[in-house]
């Protein structure tokens, strides 16, 4: 027999967009002690999914994973949508309240091809259509190429089997997610700095949803939270875009961060480095972190960045 459901998840259709759902819609009913049909998951095809040709940023960049969920929240024939973090804006809409973080995976890249970056044949193709990952890579590896790769882990997979390239990387939360553990060499994060909220599901509603807002809060992890928003406000105040190559790592220390986080040019051929530290929900951190960065930088790199 089925029930009503009591809330309505929106998300992506690709394998692991649903994964993630899969794993919402699991934590709010251990949280609320709700049958699993009290949960609807409603997939939605997004423009992102549908061109996988061509860089992201060329293409309209992160709101093409989000534009299709906003209008289906807008329009309220969902609830609340979930999100891989990573692919979310860092300008949102005023309508739209981030309800919850769920406690975040492992936060490192893996490298599928090669046991580590110095492991890389000299002159090796590597697939990415990231430019934090393209850069970070060039300026570890200036000998190699970047084969822009785009589409879903297993079209990544399949074209680095088809010989496209002899390198790729991925992210290791989205492998572990699709039960795919066994895949490729994980990358010290310290070493090589993740993406700004990598491996984080956020859930968005309506701010206006109050109800909502109470149901999802029963799962949101403040720890996670700390250290995504953390990533999120230095990349707004950046003015990071898809064409910005920012990497970053944030640790929480009890009520403290410590934000690392580095920049680059397109070519990887420059980097600037600086970290902070602050309180957890301080804004003021990651802004000036950032100011430092971009004072630092040059023209190359700038020109990366709308604050620069």
């Amino acid at each position: 027999m089925t029930i009503t459901p009591r809330i309505r998840l929106g998300t992506r259709r690709s394998p692991l967009a649903m994964a993630q759902a899969h794993e919402a819609r699991a934590r709010l009913c251990a949280a609320h002690k709700w049958p699993e049909d009290a949960v609807e998951l409603v997939p939605v095809t997004a423009s992102g999914d549908k061109v996988q040709d061509r860089p992201l940023a060329e293409i309209g960049g992160k709101a093409l994973w989000t534009k299709e969920l906003d209008e289906w929240l807008h329009e309220g024939r969902i609830d609340a949508a979930v999100h891989s973090m990573k692919d979310v804006e860092t300008l949102r809409p005023g309508w739209l309240e981030i309800a919850a973080i769920l406690p975040r995976a492992e936060v490192a890249d893996v490298l599928v091809g090669a046991g580590s970056i110095a492991g890389l044949p000299h002159g090796a193709r590597v697939g990415t259509s990231a430019p934090r990952r393209a850069a970070q890579l060039l300026h570890a590896r200036p000998d190699c190429t970047i084969v822009p790769f785009r589409g879903n882990v297993a079209t990544r997979l399949a074209r680095l089997d088809q010989g496209e390239a002899e390198a790729t990387l991925l992210a290791a939360a989205g492998l572990s997610r699709l039960g795919r553990d066994n895949v490729g060499t994980v990358l010290d994060p310290q070493q090589w700095l993740p993406a700004p909220a990598q491996g984080a599901i956020g859930l968005e509603c309506r701010s206006a949803d109050a109800e909502t807002q109470r149901v999802l809060a029963a799962i949101d992890h403040s720890p996670s939270r700390a250290t995504v928003m953390a990533e999120r406000a230095l990349l707004a105040a950046l003015g990071g875009s898809c064409h910005s190559a920012v990497a970053v790592l944030c640790l929480a220390d009890g009520g403290t961060l410590s934000l690392r986080a580095a920049i680059f040019s397109a070519d990887g051929a420059e980097r600037v480095e600086g970290r902070a530290v602050f309180p957890a929900g301080d804004c003021d951190g990651p802004a000036a972190l950032a100011r430092d960065l971009l004072h630092r930088a040059s023209p190359a790199i700038t020109a990366l960045f709308g604050a620069g």
